[in-house]
């Protein structure tokens, strides 16, 4: 089995594990799915891609922070959320000024240089993060339940397999809602409205 197919293996079985044990409840109101308790995630912080200064997983008051853990030569999962999420975030208006998006790499080799203009292309505000030292990205990623592996493959290339989940943290730093790859856009929309308006799953 190669590493990129047994990469994707394992996020699969990982991702099936997830979700099976935090599903979220069909009665919420929200697409999305939320943890009980919901994981708090205020205290972890990250470096800027730019190396300016850290970040903390926390949104602004009475805001809402949007957390994706990708990398910039994802072909397909990567561009879709976030060209999705910057879809929904328009549909809100003037409501979406209290919406922060942060893109977190989990290729840092490759992606610490550019990550900044790679995610500010779908959101001019988009916060860059990332860390070349493999402790401090497993501490980011556990919190949220995140899973990655980046692999040399036999052309010499490399292999990245990642979750590809998007988070809604609020200002408390709870991690409050999930949500799965291709959720539609108007769902989307519609759940970061009933965040902004203090409704929680």
């Amino acid at each position: 089995m190669s590493g990129a197919r047994r990469a994707m293996v394992v996020l699969a079985v990982v991702a099936a594990t997830v979700l099976s044990a935090c599903g979220g409840d069909g009665d919420t109101g929200f697409a999305g799915y939320s943890r009980s308790p919901a994981p708090q995630v205020g205290d972890v912080t990250l470096p800027r891609a730019d190396g300016s200064g850290e970040v903390a997983f926390r949104a602004s008051e009475g805001g809402v922070l949007l957390v994706y853990f990708g990398y910039t030569n994802c072909p397909d999962f990567c561009p879709t959320t976030l060209a999705d999420l910057k879809v929904a975030l328009n549909r809100l208006g003037d409501a979406a000024a209290d919406v922060d998006v942060a893109m977190v790499t989990v290729d840092p080799v490759r992606d610490l240089p550019i990550l900044d203009d790679y995610i500010q292309s779908f959101f001019t505000d988009g916060i860059a993060l990332g860390s070349a030292d493999p402790t401090v990205l497993t501490a980011a990623t556990e919190p949220f339940g995140v899973s990655y592996l980046v692999t040399d493959n036999d052309a010499g290339g490399t292999d990245v397999a990642h979750s590809t989940q998007l988070y809604a943290v609020d200002d408390t730093g709870a991690l409050v809602l999930t949500w799965p790859f291709g959720i539609e856009t108007q769902e989307l929309a519609d759940d970061i409205g009933d965040l902004l308006a203090g409704l929680r799953p």
